[in-house]
């Protein structure tokens, strides 16, 4: 087993004594920090980018060798950590407790970990296994001071949590599976812009990955989670279909055959797709085919007609009517302002 011991007064402090205990390089530009490892005990990277605001994101992307076990001193350096396994799964227990007291942390599950001054949080993660965790961690004096004017919006236990200034007291939250948030902690591992465009970009998507936590914490205390009529089985194969979709827009989709092919009822289907991505199936259809026309619009030389029947439309003028009412132009109103933005570029 490798045993990694972090007392650290930051982010990239951390950073470094993990490096310290597991190998690798940590290199820097536009202040976000990477440690890249392959070695015997790991291969992938941990980033960090640390914001001026109380604030800072770190991501796992790598396998460990061995099983590991992380143990962070909470006397210098004690963030509230909110997590999201993409992919994988670790455990979390404080200090004060024994092993029995362990919690998984399951993949596509929201947790929110705040340890005490003087304790520590201990973290073990699996061997062989591919880890994507992202982890957004915030100080609560600056932050309160920045950006939340003292906490109010929060509902009360995690209002508590963020006025916790002195560190006195622990708080764990392990969530409800959020699958909204997959598709953002995903964005974030693909922004491919360099520099200062790339720390503003991922700043943002840091901003609503935070802000679902909160969401998810206080849909949760007010008890209205997931649907109760779904599983979070049911859940991840409506999301896993609706990427199906994606990628095979012009199929003729309907309810009926999303229902044979993933073996779930219509009114499942329906609860799902509104419970990810707030539209009904139809809708959702719609949405994804909608959005391929207009990158065809962007990026070929195809004609509106040619277009609509790519993406598995028949009608010219239902399809003229609805792209209208959801970008407030016509497709071929659309299309010459495009060509006119390249002319005048």
């Amino acid at each position: 087993m490798i045993r990694i011991t972090v007392s650290a007064k930051n982010t990239i402090d951390a950073l470094q004594q993990i490096r310290d205990a597991i190998g690798g390089q940590i290199s820097e530009r536009w202040g976000e920090y990477i440690l890249e490892v392959n070695n015997k005990n790991a291969k992938g990277s941990i980033r960090s980018i640390v914001f001026d605001w109380g604030m800072s994101v770190v991501e796992y992307d790598l396998t460990f060798y061995d099983d590991v076990y992380l143990e962070s001193e909470s006397s210098e350096f004690n963030p509230i950590n909110f997590v999201y396994c993409l992919e994988g799964t670790c455990e979390h227990r404080f200090g004060f407790q024994d092993e029995a007291a362990k919690k998984d942390l399951e993949q596509y599950q929201s947790v929110i970990i705040s340890g005490r001054d003087g304790g520590y949080n201990c973290v073990s993660f699996p061997k062989g296994k591919k880890l994507l965790i992202n982890i957004v961690k915030v100080m609560r004096k600056p932050f309160l001071r920045k950006r939340l004017n003292n906490g109010e919006s929060l509902n009360k236990r995690l209002h508590e949590v963020f006025m916790d200034t002195d560190h006195e007291n622990v708080f764990a939250y392990y969530g409800m599976y959020n699958l909204k948030m997959a598709d953002k902690v995903s964005a974030l591992r693909k922004v491919r812009a360099k520099g200062m465009i790339r720390i503003i970009l991922t700043e943002g998507l840091v901003y609503q990955i935070l802000a679902m936590h909160i969401e998810q914490h206080n849909r949760d205390m007010a008890k209205n989670p997931l649907p109760d009529t779904l599983l979070k089985r049911e859940v991840k194969i409506i999301r896993d279909y609706s990427k199906h979709i994606e990628k095979n827009f012009s199929k003729a989709f309907s309810l009926e055959s999303i229902a044979l092919d993933t073996g779930l009822t219509q009114a499942k289907l329906q609860k799902g797709f509104k419970f990810l991505y707030n539209k009904t199936v139809t809708e959702y259809i719609r949405h994804v085919r909608l959005e391929v026309a207009r990158d065809f619009m962007n990026t070929t030389d195809m004609n509106i007609s040619e277009i609509v029947y790519s993406i598995g439309f028949t009608s010219r003028s239902y399809f003229s009517k609805i792209f209208k009412e959801k970008y407030g132009l016509s497709p071929t109103e659309f299309k010459r302002k495009q060509s006119q933005l390249i002319v005048a570029a």
